[in-house]
């Protein structure tokens, strides 16, 4: 008998902790890993986002910027070291399902983050100072054409969607580009200005030197045009297109009542108008995935881009 109410007080408290707990997360600030350089795309994007959902987790969310490792070195080093209370999260991008078909690395894209939601898409472009002699895309194609392996551009990094975007539009256009990684937009961007690289090849942002007339853009490669017109890549004849989509997750092992309120305000804060503002003034895509989509979309892309890196001469051998 004694057994039996030990069983039944222990059950009692585990529901009512249980049901607790969801209330009282979180209790303190939460730290969202930007794992790029301070000043970029995604770093603006994820401040904003942060801040208004601050609001709905009624805790300060701030940012911290670990650059490096072509956008993973933030997340993976977040999966090995963050306790899973929900307290460190971290952007995922792309890279996270090319990367290990590429080199060896010491984490699993499926097995070792908690899938929290599908937040956003980037918008890439190929930029150039204002006062470079390419004025269109082709000018750079024939630059490339004539000086194999001299055109000089820069990314976030090795395996990254614009690296990839770029090794395609050489393989189908029948040039050679040299590759320069950076840690980040911020700092390909300060490469450019100071003459280091002749183009920039990034997310949108490079979009304030754009519209200052700093840098000139001469094609996106998304499937439309954007706000500055631009041609797209495919429309000039060359059939690539690259998007990037990302979320948010945290390490395995969260409960899923941390994933779900995290989730929650994460949501509430994307479809925010002031959110929606930060997007069109990016130039991003709205790409909303709830938990179980983004996790199901994790494994069904990560299985995919290991064609993309055999198609372009980067599979691990």
């Amino acid at each position: 008998m004694n057994r039996l109410i030990s069983l039944a007080a222990g059950l009692a408290l585990a529901i009512v902790a249980q049901q607790a707990f969801p209330q009282s997360f979180p209790s303190k600030t939460i730290t969202l890993i930007c794992p790029w350089s301070a000043g970029g795309g995604t770093d603006l994007h994820l401040r904003k986002l942060a801040e208004l959902a601050s609001k709905h987790l009624g805790q300060p969310v701030i940012v911290e910027n670990r650059p490096g490792g072509s956008g993973m070195n933030g997340p993976a080093t977040m999966s090995k070291t963050a306790r899973p209370d929900g307290y460190t999260i971290s952007q995922l991008a792309i890279t996270a399902f090319r990367m290990p078909h590429m080199q060896k690395v010491d984490w699993h894209p499926l097995n070792d983050f908690s899938y929290i939601i599908g937040v956003s898409g980037y918008t890439f472009g190929i930029v150039v100072k204002s006062d470079s002699p390419f004025k269109a895309f082709q000018d750079l194609i024939d630059y490339a054409k004539a000086n194999p392996g001299r055109l000089s551009y820069g990314t976030p990094g090795t395996g990254t969607s614009l690296h990839l975007a770029m090794e395609e539009i050489g393989a189908r256009a029948g040039v050679k580009f040299l590759h320069v990684p950076f840690k980040g937009q911020a700092d390909s961007a300060q490469a450019l200005l100071g003459g280091h690289i002749m183009a920039q090849v990034d997310s949108t942002g490079w979009a304030r030197q754009v519209d200052a007339g700093t840098f000139r853009l001469l094609a996106t490669l998304g499937d439309r045009r954007t706000r500055w017109n631009a041609p797209t890549v495919k429309e000039l004849g060359i059939d690539t297109v690259s998007n990037s989509p990302y979320g948010l997750v945290g390490p395995k092992g969260m409960p899923p009542e941390v994933v779900k309120r995290l989730h929650d305000a994460f949501k509430l804060a994307i479809d925010e108008p002031e959110h929606m503002q930060t997007l069109q003034k990016l130039d991003q895509l709205y790409w909303y995935k709830s938990s179980a989509e983004y996790a199901q979309w994790a494994a069904e892309t990560f299985k995919a881009e290991r064609a993309t890196i055999e198609r372009v001469g980067l599979l691990l051998k």
